[in-house]
């Protein structure tokens, strides 16, 4: 496979998740960072816990003020926590939430099947299965924590 074939499988896939998850609250509109956004840094976090803002936009690519606004989404839905930095009191360290909030819940246990068959443009129950297998597998090697193998 090709650099950019995986490069167009993996936006194929993002397009995906993004359709695959459940609409946000009204409230959560307030920070108005796309889904996009907090999703590359929620993944970031997961890859490098306790974490700072700046950290992560150097590291993602993303503008500070957007990484900003992104983990302010995320705290607000209970996705992440923020703590003051030892070494740096003006600074805050993020890391995952341990508690699940009701909207974290609400995302896990959403699925992929209808946004996955309008994307094949088939709800053929053998061929869907085989796909989800094939995903199951690359999200079992391929986790957020690979990408920061990439880059260090």
């Amino acid at each position: 496979m090709s650099p950019v074939r995986l490069f167009l499988l993996g936006r194929t896939l993002m397009k995906i998740g993004e359709e695959a998850l459940p609409e946000l609250p009204a409230s959560a509109d307030q920070h108005r960072v796309g889904t996009r956004a907090a999703l590359v840094v929620l993944s970031d976090v997961l890859g490098h816990p306790d974490t700072s803002v700046s950290a992560i936009a150097l590291r993602t690519g993303l503008p500070q003020s957007q990484v900003s606004g992104a983990v302010a989404r995320l705290k607000d839905a209970g996705s992440v926590v923020t703590d003051p930095d030892p070494a740096d009191g003006r600074r805050q360290l993020i890391r995952t939430a341990l508690d699940v909030s009701e909207r974290v819940a609400e995302v896990r246990a959403s699925r992929i099947d209808d946004a996955l068959a309008a994307a094949l443009g088939t709800d053929e129950p053998e061929r869907l299965r085989e796909v989800v297998e094939a995903l199951d597998v690359l999200a079992r090697h391929l986790t957020p924590e690979a990408v920061g193998r990439l880059r260090g």
